[in-house]
């Protein structure tokens, strides 16, 4: 099902490329942040074209709750232990530039954006609020801990970070999009070196950037190491409470509050990709049990790809592709992320000097403890000695009884019943 953000906004619609053509920068993926990062280009004046293989915000972008926040759960006391304060102080001042950006464009169009405060919370952990407290301390930024939350469970506390901000995505790149060079209904295929192959002809371009969600190149970069998929679901209340702000659970299968327009979003079921969650049922059965009197009027699901590290890979694919650039692994927190690609990657090709490219190089170092997890879920589908297997990387598909897709635990990508391929890393239907 489609989400609410389609209910009062009618996207711009673009041609479908036919034939070839050349251009100085290619964009390949018409989400956020490939519209964005070809809206800065334009305004740069460097020549460019964005080819998108369905319709532009067709894919995760539609299907945020979109928050503008850069809380992204309780990671700065995890940086500091793991990396030093200097990169965690890194990491939130590179976010505030982007939610600052943001604030300066949503002032150019109406785009129901609203000052929120954003709290993660825990049902059952204090000392990691108080652990995020004391992090957020010592790096100079002045967060509350907030002891009573108006939700309709029982928590110890939530970290509170002051006006951060909601809006509505599609209104926003409605205006963003508008005279940009797109291509809708234009799927790469493939790309080899400077050029890239559709079913109706190429492109030929000094540099390419892919943002396609999960990069699909396998031959470079080790992103089907780097990544992995996590689907979570969401249900837009009807005469549920509002909340006043903007709520998540610092676990990874927590609950997340936001109101819009009336409505309470309630998002949940989280699970990886491949795997049994709670999806839909479990929101269901909170809301059956919390908002009695509420009415279900809308519900969809979104997809995120997850780092090693808990932070975006943004810049050049791997070292030995100067000419291809490419964002992804947005941790649940895609629309910052978004933005803070999107501005790293106008300045990476206008030769800019940004001071946060190399906290965010998709070349650092792997050796996390996910890489481990990633790449044992890997190996034992592909041993799997039977059933569909996905087009990828040959790993075996599972069914996802909630949403009547095969769905593959390794990578993520996702198919329909009929074999049409819905999320990539896979640029392949299923074969018959």
């Amino acid at each position: 099902m489609k989400s609410i953000w389609y209910n009062d906004i009618e996207l711009p619609k673009f041609p479908a490329l036919v034939g070839n053509i050349k251009t100085k920068v290619l964009i390949v993926g018409g989400g956020i942040a490939g519209l964005l990062t070809a809206y800065f280009l334009k305004q740069k004046g460097v020549e460019y074209a964005l080819v998108e293989r369905s319709t532009i915000c067709s894919g995760t972008t539609s299907r945020t709750t979109a928050k503008l926040t850069a809380q992204h759960g309780l990671i700065y006391s995890k940086m500091i232990r793991s990396m030093g304060i200097e990169k965690a102080q890194m990491y939130l001042a590179a976010n505030r530039k982007a939610l600052d950006k943001y604030t300066e464009l949503c002032k150019k169009t109406d785009c129901d954006y609203e000052i929120k405060n954003n709290f993660v919370y825990s049902t059952d952990d204090r000392a990691c609020l108080e652990r995020e407290m004391a992090a957020l301390d010592k790096m100079g930024f002045k967060a509350s801990l907030h002891d009573d939350l108006p939700l309709p469970i029982k928590t110890v506390g939530g970290v509170c970070f002051p006006d951060q901000a909601q809006f509505h995505p599609l209104k926003f790149l409605a205006f963003i999009s508008k005279g940009l060079n797109i291509y809708e209904n234009t799927f790469v295929r493939h790309i080899d070196s400077n050029k890239a192959f559709t079913d109706t002809g190429s492109i030929t371009a000094e540099l390419i950037v892919v943002t396609t969600h999960f990069p699909f190149v396998n031959k470079h970069g080790l992103f089907f190491l780097k990544l992995y998929q996590h689907r979570s679901y969401v249900l837009a209340l009807k005469d549920a409470e509002d909340v006043g702000g903007m709520y998540v659970d610092e676990s990874k299968t927590g609950l997340s509050f936001r109101n819009h327009n009336g409505l309470l979003l309630l998002g949940g079921g989280a699970h990886r990709t491949g795997k049994q969650g709670g999806n839909y049922d479990e929101l269901r059965l909170f809301a059956f049990d919390k908002y009695p009197d509420s009415m279900e009027v809308c519900s969809w699901a979104a997809q995120d790809c997850m780092s090693l590290d808990n932070m975006p890979y943004i810049g050049r694919y791997s070292k030995s592709t100067p000419r291809i650039l490419t964002a992804s692994g947005f941790n649940k927190w895609g629309m910052s992320g978004a933005m803070l690609s999107a501005m790293l990657l106008c300045d990476s090709i206008c030769g800019v000097k940004n001071e946060f490219s190399s906290l965010f190089d998709p070349s650092r170092s792997i050796l996390k403890p996910q890489l481990a997890v990633n790449g044992a879920e890997t190996v034992k589908n592909l041993l799997i000695p039977f059933g569909k297997r996905c087009p990828h990387m040959g790993c075996a598909l599972k069914w996802n009884k909630a949403e009547h897709t095969w769905d593959c635990a390794c990578h993520g990508s996702r198919f329909s019943s009929d074999g049409a391929v819905l999320d990539n890393p896979s640029n392949k239907n299923l074969k018959a």
